[in-house]
């Protein structure tokens, strides 16, 4: 696309008097676009009808082409068309060449300025680029920060880079400097590069030319360059070249009271998006930039309120919430200076801009229509209204278009569809204010006074504007050493204090919330004995006083702090330094010169930015990620990440596992868990069950109704339709099935009479929608593959009636079912389903969908192996431009190696092991290397899994090695923020192929997205797919004698050896027994030298534990019996007190070991810990200390027949006591009994035949802790899901109980035995949830479960 500038000139056959007229528009010109359609363009915009074309750089004007004809003449414009077309063939150039002309080199030394001079040769005039007049450049008095070179362009220009050089022949040269703009002399502006960098590189040299293009081009007059640091063997010196182009635009200016209406009718034609776009500059921090509405009374308002802009759509004059929709952006827009605003209309969201920055508005349905006919500039005054509701816009404008139309230039051309209310002018004439920036805590301004030092009286007024909660406004010392003032924030409120020697102090509090960033006025009076401290006059706060002393100056006022101690000045600032913007000073109401301040003519300064408000809003584009709340200081932002699920400087990180597999893997248990499927990527986190209790870790995902339901026709159709909504957001959804190995959804239909899929060529009856987004129809059910139109019967071909695939499509009259699992991951989950056969007479059904569950992270345990340290895997660059944070796991037994490195041209990014103890992460932003350490108290390189996460962000970089405490650093306050890759990322190894890596790698993680190393490795030589060897990591987490075993992909705990279940071996498992409860376990035989021996048992030693909780006594807890009148019997005797009785012989009396340990039959849980080897045995009760014994008998218990839990059922062979004890049994609970590697309390819950009496699953011997589940789990009670609201679902289960109570027991084949059971199991579990679905093969789990997380289906 070619750019020019065209010049209209008016005719001179024109009435009006416009001949020294000259109005330039500019064109894009396509290979495509006609010369007549450009000018005709600027015709509409100018109403002017003379061309002047122009070729190749912006106002570059060839004479031999200069025409100036009418441009009725056809023939004539045929010639300009086609001449036109040559010369911009010729001079075609890009945007970026045709604003990029010198616009300094022949500017007169006049238009030159500068803080100082070295001498009249050394004078700004020559600093021009490549010029050796004078001394060969502008060298200034002093070398120091307070000296400028300012350059007046003559017009506000285009400028889109700076060239600097030295001075010439000389040492002279400046290595960093600031560049300022401004429109008037006055006000300046820093330009910063990436919204923090302020400073420019310079020169190495005196001779060789440095030129930046600037990021985002600017418009402006005046260009000032400030040094910060110059060759330190030499001076400041300079010679510089602005680049750009002339800038053009249309401006009107109000004056707060003016205004101007505009008739849009006939309305501009609407092109494909509506747009409108302007450029303000505010003198006044709240007005009406334009209002337009139309006779729908849809109106669209822009206002500034407080400095930002609020956009408001509103249907009629209502501000309900219902009638409008109003969105803020921006801060600080009543700066002074020019802000860009455009909205574009889209059919359902607006694109709002404001200067570079754009905001992404939905629109509510009711407020959609842009029909404005008629709009207000300035106000929100309606044509014919004489009232405005809201403030008028005091400033200027520029560039006012509504769908392409320039409405100023109508108001200009006095259009009669424009009417001007009020002092409207098309210049924009601003006041000068001239504002200071305090920059730093040692930052201070001193005054004189201005009244005399007799005098009792005096005033200081002042604005201020600042981020920070504290600092000094203003001190001074009372007259003749009497005392001190000071005038400070602190808390965000204004504070005045006076210290009077001999009196006590004085103290004075007005106004809240200053540390808005918004201009605050102050004012201290002190006359005839009264004191007053106002701020924001009248709209504000005062606080007033009547000291018994005058309050006046001894001649000398301090402003935002105190000079460096050891200084002349007796200043004493016990508060923080100010650091924010003041103006409009005055001092006993004589206002103070700051230019005058700035040229060292009046008081003195040190770091001030005088001239200038150099105040950022760090918040109003906010770093702060996941929805953290930002608060800002003058020098820095913070990020409240409370409430969030997010951690780090700028809420980054997420706090919770992406899946239930990671978090069991932390050594959590079932229960809720807050999941973040992509880490520190949009998702956000979930609450969602993990069932941990199987060998798989099963994420489940409820809907809103997983009860079976009853089908009836829905009305007015002859179908059912239910719909089904998920607690998981839809890219929860999809992220958990896609990174899941396997997921499955349990469906059954219950039919009688009711057809379920009909025969494969006939019409579809019933279908249900499922997969992502919106879903697409399935026609398969359960059990079957997807699209086969069958269900599960149909696959294995036993379906009831050979003609069907499905059991209810046999349309029979007595109750069938099909039933089974979708298991097709691109098919889940199941959105809606769609019932057509139930509306035939004699019809009944039921259906019930499950939750959706998912098992196995691909993610966890994806791996690769780098057997050498040349060999690596590499993957498309990293961006992580503002955010950056890698996760990994990795094992090794080497002492050193690079995980992870991309480079760019100077940025890089690096994570390496730097020896056997210690990892560091380095990068580079463009600030120079950083590097942050961490120095774990253990060789890392022990061939066991460490986890790294590494995060770098606008404010910190930060670096954790497992459970260590994070180290970090902080990023410079003001420095390169973009980290700017463009190379391939290197794993396990770097570009160079040196330093590589030597081990494994796993579950490698960049901003939450996870490499598929696996993959990769599989087709990369020398790095080996997987990494086996979890164990040594891991096989701490089983527990209680569970032993690990190792997988392909991750590991399981073997509980076969423990009296413990779950999936640690964590879970105690406890019953409640009664007296007549008894559990009986035989002992396993093995033929050894023809003598019979248990497997289970050594003759000479026994290790026994268990926990009971009882109140009675005496009572039998365990007791062992042989085939020779041997026993072992543990039991509480008649004083409460524990005792062990061996009888090893059965000639003999038995011996009895009795604890000293009193009081076990309080209910309360005990833990006993019994060994023996040999005649030595060792008890241990709770925490109490070990008691030793030793047997006189025999050492040996032979041919051991079975163990007994509560009543022995056999004991006529006993003694007449123990007899006794064996027939009242126990009653209570026992958890965790282990006897050597038996555990029979666990055996009988699984086996319900060793039972005699009632044994009931009870939670007694729960004692387990979890640091982790304590945090982040929930229990399940009262977390179904519901019917929503208007589903015209119903639990048929509830409402017809007889009902469909027969239709179960009819179609599910249940054993007399498993009903008895399962009946027996239900009766005891009084106030069972009915939320979690536990399958019948899962009874030792559910035997071991919580009451509320237990459920039964019969």
């Amino acid at each position: 696309m070619t750019h020019c500038s065209i010049s209209l000139f008016p005719s001179s056959h024109e009435p009006h008097s416009h001949a020294a007229r000259l109005c330039c528009c500019k064109a894009a010109l396509t290979s495509r676009s006609s010369v007549a359609h450009v000018v005709q363009r600027c015709k509409h915009r100018t109403g002017i009808w003379k061309v002047c074309l122009c070729g190749g750089r912006v106002e570059y004007r060839a004479a031999s082409f200069l025409f100036i004809m009418d441009l009725w003449s056809k023939t004539v414009w045929g010639i300009i068309t086609q001449v036109t077309l040559i010369v911009f063939s010729f001079h075609g150039e890009t945007q970026g060449e045709v604003c990029h002309s010198p616009l300094v080199s022949n500017l007169l030394p006049s238009f030159f300025r500068s803080s100082s001079q070295l001498s009249g040769s050394h004078g700004p005039g020559f600093a021009k680029l490549n010029r050796r007049e004078g001394a060969g450049g502008w060298s200034p008095l002093s070398s120091d920060r307070y000296q400028w070179l300012q350059v007046d362009l003559g017009e506000r220009t285009h400028i889109t880079a700076v060239s600097t050089q030295g001075r010439y022949g000389s040492s002279d040269w400046l290595t960093a400097y600031l560049l300022m703009f401004s429109d008037t002399g006055h006000n300046w502006r820093q330009y910063r590069q990436e919204d923090s960098i302020g400073a420019f590189p310079g020169n190495s040299n005196a001779d060789s030319v440095v030129q930046h293009k600037l990021q985002q081009p600017v418009i402006g007059r005046y260009v000032r360059l400030i040094p910060l640091d110059w060759n330190p063997n030499g001076r400041i010196g300079l010679r510089l070249e602005t680049f750009g182009c002339p800038y053009n635009s249309d401006v009107v200016s109000f004056d707060g009271r003016s205004s101007l209406l505009y008739r849009l009718i006939p309305r501009p034609r609407q092109a494909t998006r509506e747009s409108v776009s302007l450029i303000f500059k505010a003198l006044s921090n709240s007005g009406t930039l334009l209002h337009a509405e139309g006779r729908s009374e849809h109106s669209l308002s822009l206002q500034l309120q407080k400095g930002r802009l609020l956009l408001t759509l509103r249907r009629g004059r209502s501000s309900s919430p219902d009638s409008q929709h109003v969105v803020s952006v921006g801060s600080l827009l009543d700066d002074q200076h020019w802000h860009q605003v455009t909205v574009e209309h889209h059919s359902t969201h607006l694109n709002l801009t404001v200067d570079k920055n754009t905001l992404w508005v939905q629109i509510p349905p009711r407020l959609t229509r842009w029909d404005h006919d008629q709009m207000s500039v300035g106000a929100d005054q309606a044509l014919g209204s004489q009232r405005s509701i809201n403030r008028h816009f005091h400033g200027c404008l520029e560039n006012l278009e509504y769908n392409g139309v320039n409405l100023i230039d109508l108001a200009k051309q006095r259009d009669q569809r424009v009417t001007l209310k009020g002092n409207v002018t098309f210049s924009c004439d601003e006041p000068v204010f001239v504002a200071m920036t305090f920059t730093s805590p040692q930052s201070f301004l001193w005054l004189p006074s201005m009244s005399e030092r007799s005098s009792s009286s005096m005033t200081v007024g002042f604005q201020f504007r600042t981020w920070n909660e504290e600092g000094l406004l203003l001190t001074f010392d009372l007259p003749k050493q009497g005392g001190a003032v000071w005038l400070y924030l602190s808390k965000t409120r204004l504070h005045l204090q006076i210290h009077k020697s001999g009196r006590a102090p004085l103290e004075l509090s007005a106004g809240s919330a200053l540390d808005d960033g918004q201009w605050h006025s102050v004012e201290l009076t002190s006359r005839r004995g009264h004191l007053s401290v106002s701020v924001d006059g009248g709209e504000g706060d005062t606080a007033n006083a009547s000291p018994p002393f005058p309050v006046s100056t001894d001649g000398q006022l301090f402003f935002g702090g105190c000079p460096p101690e050891g200084s002349s000045d007796q200043c004493v600032n016990p508060f923080k330094a100010f650091q924010g913007c003041m103006r409009l000073l005055t001092v006993d109401t004589q206002p103070v010169d700051l230019k005058k301040v700035q040229q060292r003519l009046m008081g003195n300064y040190s770091h001030l930015q005088i001239d200038m408000c150099g105040i950022i809003d760090r918040c109003s584009l906010s770093h702060c990620e996941h929805g953290g709340g930002c608060s800002q200081s003058w020098s820095s932002f913070h990020c409240n990440c409370s409430d969030t699920g997010y951690s780090g400087a700028t809420c980054h990180s997420s706090i919770h596992e992406q899946s239930c597999e990671a978090y069991k893997h932390r050594g959590n248990t079932s229960g809720l868990y807050y999941i973040d499927v992509d880490g520190s990527g949009p998702i956000r986190p979930q609450l969602i069950y993990c069932n941990m209790t199987e060998d798989q870790t099963w994420t489940v995902v409820q809907h809103n109704n997983t009860d079976l339901t009853r089908v009836r026709p829905s009305p007015g159709t002859n179908q059912h339709s239910a719909h089904f909504e998920y607690t998981a957001e839809e890219e929860q959804l999809t992220a958990i099935i896609s990174q899941s190995e396997h997921c499955e959804q349990e469906v059954i239909y219950l039919c009688r009479k009711s057809r379920l899929l009909n025969t494969p060529d006939g019409p579809l009856l019933s279908w249900w929608v499922g997969g992502p987004g919106g879903g697409q129809v399935q026609t398969y059910w359960g059990g079957a593959p997807a699209g086969s139109q069958q269900c599960g019967c149909g696959l294995q071909q036993n379906c009831v009636d050979p003609k069907h695939y499905c059991n209810c499509d046999a349309g029979r009259t007595h109750w069938a079912n099909d039933s089974g699992l979708l298991t097709h991951k691109e098919t889940l989950p199941v959105r809606s389903l769609v019932l057509g056969d139930v509306h035939r007479p004699g019809s009944e059904s039921a259906f019930r969908v499950g939750p959706l569950r998912c098992h196995g992270d691909k993610n966890v345990w994806n791996a690769a192996f780098f057997d050498k340290e040349t060999s690596y895997l590499h993957f498309p660059t990293f961006h992580g431009e503002l955010s950056a944070d890698v996760s990994f796991l990795f094992k090794t037994i080497s002492s050193s190696g690079v995980f992870l490195e991309n480079l760019g041209i100077k940025d890089f990014i690096r994570i390496e092991l730097s020896s056997s103890s210690e990892v560091v992460f380095s990068f580079d932003v463009g600030n120079g290397p950083l590097e942050v350490r961490v120095q774990a108290d253990s060789p890392l390189n022990d061939n066991r899994w460490h986890r790294i996460r590494a995060e770098r962000n606008v404010k910190e970089a930060s670096l954790r090695l497992d459970e260590l405490p994070a180290a970090t650093r902080e990023a410079p306050a003001d420095g390169h923020i973009h980290l700017q890759l463009n190379s391939q990322l290197f794993i396990g190894g770097t570009a160079s192929r040196q330093k590589g890596f030597q081990g494994c790698i796993r579950s490698l993680q960049l901003n939450g997205v996870t490499l598929d190393l696996d993959q990769r490795a599989r087709i990369t030589p020398g790095v080996q797919a997987g990494c086996p060897g979890h164990c040594s990591s891991y096989g701490s987490l089983c527990k209680n004698q569970g032993r690990c075993v190792e997988r392909a992909l991750s590991f399981s705990c073997d509980c076969s050896s423990s009296a413990f279940t779950g999936a640690f071996c964590h879970t105690e498992v406890s019953a409640s027994f009664k007296s007549g409860t008894s559990v009986s376990y035989t002992f396993r035989e093995s033929v050894l030298n023809g003598s019979s021996v248990s497997s289970d048992f050594s003759p000479r030693g026994e290790n026994i534990s268990l926990s009971f909780r009882t109140s009675q006594s005496p009572a039998l807890l365990l007791f062992v019996s042989s085939f020779h009148r041997e026993y072992l019997a543990v039991l509480l005797n008649k004083h409460d007190m524990l005792e062990v009785r061996y009888r090893l012989d059965g000639s003999r009396e038995a011996e009895i070991l009795r604890s000293k340990v009193r009081n076990l039959n309080n209910a309360q849980l005990h833990a006993v810990s019994i060994s023996r080897r040999a005649d030595a045995v060792s008890l241990q009760i709770d925490q109490n200390t070990r008691e030793d014994f030793n047997l006189t008998s025999d050492a040996e218990l032979n041919s051991p027949r079975s163990l007994a839990l509560g009543r022995v059922p056999d004991s006529f062979e006993l003694d007449p006591e123990m007899s006794r004890l064996s027939s009242l049994g126990f009653t209570g609970c026992l958890s965790a009994v282990l006897f050597n590697s038996v555990s029979p309390l666990k055996a009988a819950l699984l086996h319900p035949d060793l039972v005699t009496g009632p044994l009931l699953p009870s939670t007694c011997g729960s004692t387990s802790a979890n640091p982790y589940a304590a945090e982040t789990t929930h229990h399940l009670s009262g977390q179904s899901g519901s019917v929503g609201a208007g589903q015209p679902l119903v639990n048929a289960m509830r409402s017809d109980s007889a009902l469909i109570g027969g239709v179960i027991a009819v179609v599910i084949f249940v054993t007399v035995s498993a009903l008895a059971v399962t009946a027996r199991l239900v009766h005891g579990r009084k106030g069972t949830c009915q939320n979690q679905e536990v399958k019948p093969e899962d009874s030792l789990q559910g035997g071991v479960q919580s009451e509320s997380q237990r459920e039964y289906y019969i």
